[in-house]
């Protein structure tokens, strides 16, 4: 029998040694997280965690030790953005594991987490602890090991039209509308088309079509999309629907459709063009037209308190509705607040100047750069009550308009005609008594005896050349 050397059974023995060591430190730099036990995430559903939605975890957990073990305790740590679902334990146990296990062999256990509905794309980390007793009786020892596994998470992908900048749109009117298009989700947003579509082909763009592309939009960002509209000229007023789509691809680039609708109201206000028309018998009447592309419910025409012109009487007249393109006629007695120019003075006096407080004749200077103000008040397609404010040049020729206009005039006129009458008359029965009395004269001379005498000339007479009478 060969024997052998102390140094030689040192050598053998340093030799098992390391290989021992070597043996363990390869298991520990690998899955196996102590020198008996080997725990691996095996699977994942689904394959990246989504914001909001849970995710299954299985976990394998193998004994590859030399020695049994009993009491195996596996707890998963979740952190943000995971957490624990009601009702699903995050502690599970196995009570016994053979040593030398191969793969097919060792323990299964399941756990689901929920994932926060904000959380951002990325990778997260989750410890997983395993405590295990290995041995008998009183030798028996408990081994704690901590394994961690990386978790990923998808962003969720998902955007929304949040604003439209404009609630209402005038008819054939050239109007900007914006779209604000915002990832709302928490994965960045590629390859986004945007178009819409007025179902009753009332807005229509101008100077370019309907659809817009996006190429990328992170999370949380938002962007802007102008298009130029036009509502047709014919349109009825009213709410009309707009029909937005927004296709856009995912995270493993798929194309996902997101529909939506917005509605936008065409009509609304309109304006108006006010002009002097004519002034009659101590009125002046204004031309109230509609040149706007709405109607006007229950239309106003009014003359506001201002400092050159006094209305008496009503200010204000309500003119009923009127379509674009109407037009009517509103009438009302001014007058000017600058008074007629007087004089004060004693006989032979310079005097001085004096202003009337009272309203005055209107006239071509009194009118003169001094617009007469004129509101307007109607109701507009939407119902809400507008006012509109305008200024109209008098045109006054001649001298003056009384503050009584013609009618003044034709009082002064007919207030003489009952002397005239009576001048006519007297004048009549003049000349009538005084033809009565020639011809009653007349028939007294033709009776015989009323021949009157006749009567000697008087020297003067005589000499003036007539002949005398004969004997």
């Amino acid at each position: 029998m060969k024997k052998f050397s102390l140094l030689t059974i040192l050598l053998i023995f340093s030799a098992f040694i390391c290989l021992g060591a070597g043996t363990a430190l390869g298991a520990s730099n690998g899955n196996i997280n102590s020198s008996s036990m080997q725990v691996n995430l095996t699977n994942q559903n689904p394959d990246s965690a989504r914001p909001g939605e849970p995710v299954e975890l299985t976990v394998s957990v193998q004994n590859v030790g030399t020695k049994d073990v009993k009491d195996i305790s596996v707890t998963v740590k979740p952190e943000y953005p995971f957490t624990g679902i009601s009702g699903q334990s995050l502690e599970k146990s196995i009570s016994y594991l053979n040593a030398r296990q191969d793969t097919k062999e060792g323990g299964v256990l399941k756990f689901k987490l929920m994932t926060d509905a904000n959380a951002s794309a990325g990778t997260y980390d989750i410890d997983i602890v395993t405590t295990y007793k290995s041995g008998s009786g009183s030798s028996s020892i408990t081994y704690t090991t901590t394994k961690t596994i990386t978790i990923e998470v998808r962003g969720k992908e998902y955007a929304q039209i949040v604003t439209i900048d404009k609630a209402n749109i005038d008819i054939a009117k050239e109007e900007t509308l914006e779209f604000i298009v915002t990832n709302t989700g928490t994965s960045p947003l590629k390859n986004m088309v945007v178009s819409w579509k007025d179902p009753d082909g009332v807005i229509l763009p101008v100077y370019s079509d309907n659809t817009k592309y996006i190429k990328y939009l992170d999370a949380g960002d938002s962007v802007t999309i102008v298009y130029s509209v036009m509502a047709d000229v014919n349109a009825d007023p009213g709410l009309y629907t707009l029909d937005i789509n927004l296709v856009l691809e995912d995270y493993e680039s798929n194309e996902q459709i997101i529909n939506t609708t917005a509605g936008v109201f065409v009509g609304g206000e309109t304006d108006f063009d006010v002009s002097f028309s004519e002034s009659d018998e101590g009125e002046i009447s204004l031309s109230v037209a509609n040149v706007g592309n709405n109607i006007a419910y229950s239309v106003k025409v009014s003359v506001p308190k201002q400092d050159n012109y006094k209305v008496s009487g009503s200010s204000s007249t309500i003119v009923g509705n009127l379509e674009k393109g109407d037009y009517t006629i509103a009438s009302f007695d001014v007058t000017s607040t600058q008074g007629a120019l007087g004089t004060e003075g004693g006989a032979g006096a310079p005097g001085t100047a004096r202003a009337s407080t009272e309203g005055g004749n209107l006239t071509a200077a009194s009118v003169a750069g001094n617009p007469l103000k004129v509101q307007i008040e109607y109701t507009d397609a939407k119902g809400e009550r507008i006012t509109v404010d305008k200024e109209v040049e008098l045109e006054i020729t001649g001298g003056s308009m009384p503050a009584q206009g013609k009618r003044a005039s034709s009082n002064s006129g007919t207030s003489y005609l009952p002397y005239i009458a009576v001048i006519m008359l007297a004048g009549g029965a003049f000349v009538y008594r005084k033809k009565i009395q020639e011809r009653i004269q007349a028939q007294r001379q033709k009776k015989p005896g009323n021949k009157k005498p006749e009567v000697s000339k008087k020297p003067e007479e005589q000499n003036s050349g007539l002949k005398a009478p004969r004997d």
